[in-house]
């Protein structure tokens, strides 16, 4: 996303401006999607300001019942969300599905919390009552991502209408038709106006994030568009939740089995062909282990049968991090090279003897590539993978229980995983760190962040 100030927004003036989207596996057409124009967006703002105190009159449970029915029709409509998501971004039928259903449940996890989230009493002097009490924060801007787009989605739209706020939501211009068909199951089960889905692309995405009359923008995705949106609000003072990109390390420690610790890196570095926000970025592995360990990497990588990438562009950035590790000293193991044909595809890539002068070492890449580097101890694995300008999380392969606790508390990100590179129990929430954004971005915690806190002191008057 470019600086509000440094792009040309689509006007009313001209003909109506189209996304087009490619299939990334054949390079054939899948659609075309117009671009919202300013005056429906200035028209979407008003009514979604205009209903939200209705809205947020409504009982939390009729709220919550509302989004129980449209997680109902998000999985009536299973099959042809993942569908369009294969045909957008790659993304393998079955895997696009277990999206969608994974935010279904999301919605109902919150129709569930919704009415239980509580404020506080407060213990003053005894003629009076103090509270602290909960109001939603109004008009919520959600810009969500292409690589899990409905079940990512769901979790913003999901606490924001919980909690009684209403919605613009608009999902990446790289999964228009997923997001748009998303869209317009909610809203069927919600109140006009409650949820309404723009499209468009990142000067779209600008606008919204520049307006002054809305009350909260949140956003996943990448740490360069984190960064405009946060610009953009310390000028206009609106309220930004932000869960950036992440450059994640994995560090193998001595003592684990390497064809263990090669898989968990595989499945780490490869599922999604790497387009996963938790993906393993980074690998420090231990020098006692590291030979067996990279045979067996190299192995799963030449077995790995890998998506393609959302598009070229993306393929492009990819393949230009692998260059540069080549071009600065790292080996080339396995993968590597641009595939002939249509699509986006790329191959499972292993890198060795990488170092923090290398881009693919610095930057998230986000593509299917474990660039690995050697490290003689265990704390030199630590704190090489500490010092990194993102914090969103890690993980850390170890049979030494000191090692563990070690690494959990020095390990300067949101989430830390011990013996596995995915999983862990629902409800988890955590902040990112440094470039890797702001608030909690799941779980309970964000209905606080969807909400604000008022202090009420009440006191009779005097006779």
């Amino acid at each position: 996303m470019s600086a509000p100030n440094a792009v040309t927004f689509p006007t009313e003036n001209r003909a109506t401006e189209m996304i087009e989207i490619l299939d990334p596996a054949t390079g054939a057409t899948v659609g075309h999607v117009p671009m919202t124009g300013l005056a429906e967006i200035d028209r979407q703002v008003e009514l979604a300001d205009r209903v939200q105190s209705t809205w947020a009159r409504t009982a939390s449970a009729e709220r919550a019942a509302a989004l129980r029915a449209g997680a109902a029709l998000l999985r009536e409509c299973a099959d042809e969300l993942a569908e369009l998501n294969r045909a957008e971004t790659g993304r393998p039928r079955a895997e696009g599905k277990q999206g969608v259903l994974t935010g279904a449940a999301t919605l109902e996890q919150y129709a569930e919390l919704g009415p239980l989230h509580r404020g506080k009493t407060l213990q003053g002097d005894f003629e009076a009552t103090d509270l602290m009490v909960w109001e939603p924060c109004g008009v919520v801007v959600a810009l969500t991502p292409w690589n899990d787009p409905v079940a990512v989605s769901c979790g913003l739209l999901g606490a924001a209408l919980a909690t009684g706020n209403t919605v613009v939501y608009k999902p990446s211009e790289r999964a228009p038709h997923t997001g748009g068909l998303l869209g317009e199951l909610l809203a069927r089960a919600l109140p006009e106006g409650v949820l309404q889905t723009v499209q468009g692309d990142g000067r779209i995405g600008a606008l919204l994030a520049a307006r002054t009359d809305v009350d909260v923008v949140a956003h996943v995705g990448s740490t360069s568009t984190g960064r405009e949106i946060a610009k953009s609000v310390a000028v206009t003072g609106v309220k930004a939740l932000l869960e950036n990109g992440g450059n994640d390390a994995l560090v193998v420690d001595a003592g684990v089995d390497p064809l263990w610790a090669a898989g968990q890196a595989a499945l780490g570095a490869f599922a999604n062909s790497g387009q996963i926000c938790v993906s393993v970025e980074r690998i420090f592995v231990h020098r006692d282990v590291a030979e067996a360990f990279l045979a067996a990497l190299v192995a799963e990588a030449e077995s790995w049968e890998t998506a393609p990438l959302v598009d070229r562009r993306h393929r492009d950035q990819v393949h230009a991090h692998v260059r540069d590790a080549v071009d600065l000293g790292a080996d080339l193991l396995t993968g590597g090279v641009v595939p002939d044909g249509a699509g986006a595809h790329y191959p499972a890539t292993v890198l060795a003897h990488c170092d923090s002068n290398m881009r693919i070492m610095r930057e998230e890449t986000f593509g299917p590539v474990a660039p690995v580097r050697r490290v003689d101890t265990f704390e030199q694995g630590i704190v090489e993978a500490a010092t990194d300008d993102y914090g969103l999380a890690a993980t850390v392969l170890t049979p030494s229980m000191a090692h563990a606790q070690h690494a959990w508390r020095e390990l300067p990100v949101g989430t830390v995983k011990i013996n596995a590179v995915f999983g862990g129990a629902p409800g988890g929430a955590a902040h990112p760190r440094r470039a890797s954004g702001s608030g909690f971005g799941y779980g309970p915690e964000l209905l606080d962040e969807m909400t604000r806190t008022k202090v009420v002191h009440l006191r009779p008057a005097p006779h």
